[in-house]
């Protein structure tokens, strides 16, 4: 277990200045589904909150998703891509076993400037690409960096399992982190990341390039739940603690967006209004790493956010892989 917690005075602040997301053309909707499989609409709602999710096109990979996102992020924060020192990619779905899917996006953006690579901790990616980002900035390897979440999950699911195949979408998200060395208490105040590879039968792909085989989701949905809560409950707790602040100064939950049960009971936690709490799982359905990006950027383009505003982010996936961050968005 590791954890990377806020700056100090020695230390840029790193700041999260912009979002971008990318959505598939395609909706499949759980009325389509039912026509599919064994399943309904109002079964899918009650375990999981899920109403649609957007499939990826045929002639689509996860890096066009990703460099959608990232252009629409860079947009938004006002810059060339020629500014940006690295992108990291978190993502379970790569164009390729090699290169890194990041590098492709690099190739794509024409940010020759930026060293690239992908990071794999399934849903809780984008905490872990956020956690390894400051980290680099705070160390002087980079001073504004792309961070993208992006998945074709649909490619890995068998569409036979209503157990799991009616729980995920596909969709890429990104922020823009900037340095900042006269920034103190903004930016990302702190971060935590955990594994427990001894639960890997609960949630894995039953395939990869050294088994022969590219393999499809398999998941113990209810064990699954179980760990969910606790280590979610306990991931944000120690990332509270860490930035420095109290529960009641955080503005906003922007959660893995995998289960709304999951969401509500996190939401009771930490005493949030329903209009604090950033929910696009019905929409969405759950888009892995992509999925915290995806609802970050939505709140984002409506100006829900406002500068100054406390996120707090988190996520759990395959491995078990979660974790959580704190940061104050915007600049000073």
């Amino acid at each position: 277990m590791t954890a990377s917690t806020s700056a100090t005075s020695q230390f840029p602040s790193v700041l999260v200045t912009a979002s971008g997301s990318y959505l598939p053309e395609k909706i499949l909707t759980n009325d389509d589904l039912s026509k599919m499989m064994d399943t309904s609409d109002e079964w899918i709602r009650q375990r999981s909150g899920i109403r649609q999710r957007h499939i990826i096109g045929d002639d689509e990979l996860t890096s066009d998703m990703a460099v959608n996102a990232a252009r629409n992020a860079l947009d938004m924060a006002g810059l060339s891509v020629d500014a940006i020192d690295g992108i990291i990619v978190a993502t379970t779905t790569p164009d390729d076993t090699f290169p890194s899917t990041a590098s492709t996006v690099q190739k794509k953006l024409g940010a020759f400037n930026a060293f690239a690579f992908d990071i794999q901790a399934v849903c809780a990616g984008f905490v872990y690409a956020l956690d390894t980002a400051d980290a680099m900035i705070k160390a002087g390897k980079a001073r504004k960096m792309l961070i993208i979440g992006a998945e074709a999950f649909s490619r890995i699911l068998d569409w036979t399992d209503r157990g799991t195949a009616v729980l995920f979408g596909d969709g890429a998200g990104a922020v823009v982190l900037e340095a900042d060395d006269n920034a103190p208490d903004w930016g990302i105040l702190s971060s935590v990341i955990f594994t427990d590879g001894r639960f890997r039968d609960i949630l894995y792909v039953d395939g990869g390039p050294s088994r022969g085989h590219v393999g499809t989701v398999k998941m113990s949905g209810q064990d699954v739940f179980k760990h969910a809560v606790e280590k979610l409950a306990h991931c944000l707790d120690a990332a509270i603690e860490a930035s420095g602040k109290s529960v009641s100064e955080i503005d906003w939950l922007v959660p893995h967006q995998a289960n709304l049960r999951i969401i509500n009971m996190l939401q009771k936690k930490l005493n949030m209004p329903d209009e604090r709490v950033v929910r696009t799982v019905d929409r969405h359905a759950n888009t892995s790493a992509a999925s915290i990006p995806l609802a970050f950027d939505e709140v984002m383009r409506k100006d829900m956010i406002s500068a100054g505003d406390i996120v707090a982010f988190e996520g759990i996936g395959g491995g078990l892989a979660w974790g959580a961050a704190i940061a104050r968005i915007g600049k000073p």
